[in-house]
């Protein structure tokens, strides 16, 4: 037996780890929490049943994004040099994009049943109009994230707009405060999606893919950062000074060392793609922690 067949299946099990990215899928689960924090910050009241059947739907459509863009990258071959693309690993495209579509259909399902039992479709248009955005990120003809603009739909997708529609779905109402903890929340999930360009240049370049880093060039991306991190905790206190939030809501500044560490991190290995890949699981570190807390800020409501 050759030491390859030995690490062969921890191999492959590490690629399907990096191909299903479990540690994304909190970017599903926050900004619905955050919003159920706001309705109950608000209300005092919360739908348990509405709130997980909205998390629950939210990562269905989450997992639909994920292998489509793999379906859809594989087609302008920006993933050839890809080993942890679904697509590259599984050898069947159409598999992956009929999975894909059963999980969208699943998902569409849940927010249904939210419509039906409110009796109101407000939900419903919202989140296609997300999942609108979310195909027009990568899905042809647009493929709006290869002109540079998938951050903005980001921020939309899972900032103002899925905010809304999660916050709606606790009150059939809407929230000056929701909007603004959408700001932070959307800045903090286009941040993830921001990191994750630093190790592609090359691939990015040869697909004719303008992203934000392509763009800006490594280091500039990596001078931007800061202030991008920055912004989120200066939005929240900003927000507090005003008293759109109350002041337990600073409990999110326990994201700031992981901020500082996804500078450094960036800044020392900006131009080093092998070093600098896993910059995007810090910032999903900081949005899941910045995010978890600031819910928590609402539920206990410390003034």
């Amino acid at each position: 037996m050759t030491t390859n067949t030995i690490n062969a299946p921890s191999s492959k099990q590490k690629l399907w780890l990096a191909a299903i990215k479990p540690p994304m899928y909190s970017v599903a689960i926050i900004y619905v929490w955050v919003a159920a924090a706001v309705a109950w910050f608000e209300t005092n009241h919360l739908d348990l049943k509405i709130f997980l059947t909205f998390v629950s739907a939210s990562i269905l459509i989450l997992a639909w994004e994920n292998l489509s863009n793999d379906v859809f990258d594989s087609e302008t071959g920006i993933d050839k040099n890809k080993a942890h693309s679904i697509v590259n690993l599984t050898g069947n495209k159409s598999l992956i994009f009929w999975l894909g579509n059963l999980c969208l259909g699943l998902g569409i399902l849940g927010m249904l049943l939210i419509c039906w039992w409110q009796q109101d479709l407000t939900v419903m248009a919202l989140v296609l109009l997300c999942c609108s955005l979310g195909y027009m990120y990568q899905g042809p003809p647009f493929r709006l994230g290869y002109q540079g603009l998938g951050e903005i739909l980001v921020f939309l997708s899972f900032g103002p707009l899925g905010m809304s529609a999660a916050y709606y779905s606790q009150t059939q109402s809407w929230s000056v405060t929701n909007l603004a903890a959408s700001i932070i929340v959307g800045l903090a999930t286009m941040l993830i999606l921001f990191c994750s360009h630093f190790h592609q240049v090359k691939d990015d370049i040869a697909a004719g893919k303008r992203s934000p880093i392509v763009r800006l060039g490594t280091k500039r991306g990596a001078k931007l950062l800061p202030w991008i991190c920055g912004s989120l905790f200066a939005a929240t206190a900003g927000f507090v000074i005003m008293g759109l939030f109350p002041i337990s809501t600073l409990l999110s500044l326990v994201g700031l060392p992981f901020a500082i560490k996804l500078c450094r991190h960036v800044n020392a290995h900006h131009n080093q793609p092998e070093k600098v890949s896993n910059c995007k699981f810090i910032a999903v570190a900081l949005h899941f922690w910045s995010g978890l807390l600031l819910g928590v800020g609402f539920v206990i409501n410390l003034n």
